[in-house]
């Protein structure tokens, strides 16, 4: 049974799911009033002394990392013999779990979450650190389709796909990549091999290799080829099938270079796979096509039909007839056109002549419909158009359009149509005006001037809403308040690019965390204490009949644990007790 508090602060509400390494429970921070997931590892690995600092240790490093595809560390915590991770809580599902219901999931959505984790593993590669352990069960997918990664820097069991002693399956060696399976280091290639083997999965429903054993299904991982996607899933493309497949090669260097690298092209495969045909009666017609944007049959979809011609029959019972109707039709035709005379000349002058061309400085194209001005009309849509298509899809329909002051816009290519009104689809009268927005594509990033002082978060926030991507790293400033942002790196007005990383130093106010001396000796634990500002306290001397199995694996007169725990937040000459294997 479960604490209902942690360490005085994470109340925990509700068990969510077993692993092979923890239990992880939703909880609520009570001292933010935030809901939070906590991951406590399971009893039999407090004895591991070497598995807990490798735990730790990763753990703290995992908590820099800043992406908005990577489950958020807040908190890593001991009380008695329990340790935990306080985590990001995502309202959502495993991947895996949603592939069990679906079995084969839409390839657009599979190249989203594919671009989506690609991202946030770039990030963690940037830094030196390798996931190790990609896999859908790893990737949680939010109700509106928002796709995070989490457990990164947490040890993993080797090649297994037994259960667990909860009914859980790991399967780590189904997604293994060669080198991991020969015994090699797990390297950023590694983690682009098993996200490749998850997007297979997703989109055929079924694994590349199978077997008996978790030794059978690694071996299949280092010498066999897959089977063709297409042969599970025959609407995947065959370009997607190869990029699929170009990340499951053997060799690491034959794969995409970097994670980032990997996403751009499922980015692009996921522009191509758009296929949807236009109307015969724009598809005849000589529209210049936006080049950045692709067809221009992506949004024609819902133009109204072309308006069929009425015939009638001719009358063929003797030439008499035949000729008072040549003579009737000629009398109706002199009528129409003597009353079009008549008539054009002050219309003319009450609605000015037509204009054929609309710059972007605001001006109309009116083009006036052969229809009463009464009658509705369906809006098209003009989502990615460039201008000259608005124009002529405007011209086809008869109706009104009106360009607004252009945007930058992070999805819509410069000179596209980014939003329009009213909305595509919807039923406006034929002489109403329909007013589109034009891209200017993405804009600059920039590292704004005035950030410091601010609360991070906001900047944090700002920054990634640029398209450039974060990282907070901690530091004791007792003149900034808890919290605020005390500088950047790089700093404002330095050259940067979408996508770079921006380093936010945080104050954490007169504060500092208690460093993690375990494994070091009473003397350097000491040492290191004094240098962070923090006064040395009591040493308390355990036996093996006190620590137990840890007894085995750590020597003496090395410090085994700290109180307050490591990475505790505390002010300055605050008193660090150690304790200790007795020597």
């Amino acid at each position: 049974m479960q604490p209902k508090i942690l360490n005085q602060r994470y109340e925990i509400e509700e068990k969510l799911g077993d692993g092979g390494m923890a239990t992880v429970y939703r909880g609520r921070d009570t001292r933010l009033n935030r809901v939070v997931a906590i991951k406590i590892l399971h009893p039999h690995h407090a004895n591991d002394i070497n598995f807990l600092q490798r735990f730790s240790h990763e753990a703290q490093a995992a908590a820099n990392l800043r992406h908005p595809s990577i489950v958020d560390i807040y908190d890593v915590g001991q009380e008695d013999r329990q340790h935990f991770i306080v985590m990001e809580f995502v309202d959502g599902h495993d991947l895996k779990g949603i592939i069990l219901r679906k079995r084969q999931i839409p390839i657009q959505q599979v190249l989203q979450i594919g671009a989506t984790i690609a991202d946030g593993l770039d990030t963690a590669h940037n830094l030196g650190m390798v996931h190790r352990d990609v896999k859908p069960q790893n990737i949680l997918v939010t109700h509106d389709g928002t796709a995070k990664i989490t457990d990164f820097g947490i040890a993993k069991s080797g090649l297994s796909t037994a259960q667990t002693e909860t009914g859980v399956t790991f399967g780590t060696a189904d997604y293994i990549s060669p080198e991991q399976a020969k015994g090699q280091p797990a390297t950023a290639q590694s983690d682009i091999y098993a996200l490749a083997v998850t997007l297979y999965e997703s989109l055929t429903g079924q694994l590349p290799f199978t077997g008996d054993s978790a030794v059978a299904v690694a071996l299949q991982h280092v010498s066999s080829k897959p089977p063709p996607i297409r042969r599970h899933n025959p609407n995947v493309s065959p370009a997607l099938e190869q990029l699929i497949l170009r990340a499951l090669a053997k060799n690491p260097s034959d794969r995409p270079a970097t994670a980032r690298e990997f996403a751009n092209m499922l980015r692009m495969q996921e522009e191509s796979e758009v296929r949807i045909t236009a109307p015969q009666s724009v598809r005849t017609g000589n529209l210049r096509q936006n080049t950045q944007t692709g067809p221009l049959n992506a949004n024609m979809r819902n133009l109204p039909p072309k308006r069929s011609t009425i015939t009638s029959p001719m009358p063929t019972r003797n030439g008499r007839e035949f000729g008072g109707f040549i003579i009737l039709l000629m009398l109706l035709t002199l009528a129409v056109a003597l009353v079009y005379l008549l008539l054009m000349g002050p219309l003319k002058e009450l609605m000015g002549a037509p204009d054929a061309s609309s710059p972007a400085d605001g001006s109309t194209l009116s083009l006036r419909p052969a229809v009463p001005s009464d009658s509705a009309t369906t809006v098209p849509d003009f989502l990615r158009y460039d201008e000259a298509s608005v124009f002529a899809v405007a011209a086809t329909m008869g109706i009104i359009v009106k360009v607004d002051p252009p945007e930058y816009s992070n999805d819509i290519p410069a000179g596209g149509v980014m939003r329009q009104r009213p909305v595509a689809n919807s039923q406006i009268p034929t002489d109403k005006t329909i007013y589109y927005v034009l891209s200017l594509g993405r804009a600059t990033p920039s590292v704004p001037a005035d950030v410091n002082g601010k609360p991070s978060e906001q900047v944090r926030s700002a920054l990634e809403n640029q398209g450039l991507r974060t990282i907070l790293i901690e530091e004791s400033n007792p003149s900034i308040p808890q919290d605020a942002v005390i500088r950047t790196d790089p700093v404002a007005g330095s050259p940067i690019q979408l996508g770079d990383t921006v380093r936010l130093y945080v104050s954490i106010g007169a504060n500092r965390r208690v460093p993690d001396v375990t494994g070091a000796t009473e003397a350097d634990a000491q040492a290191i204490i004094r240098g962070s500002n923090l006064a040395v306290g009591t040493s308390v001397y355990q036996g093996c009949d006190i620590l137990g199995t840890i007894c085995d694996t750590i020597d003496p007169g090395v410090v085994v644990s700290t109180e307050p725990p490591v990475g505790t937040l505390v002010t300055d000459d605050t008193s660090i007790s150690l304790i200790i294997r007795t020597p």
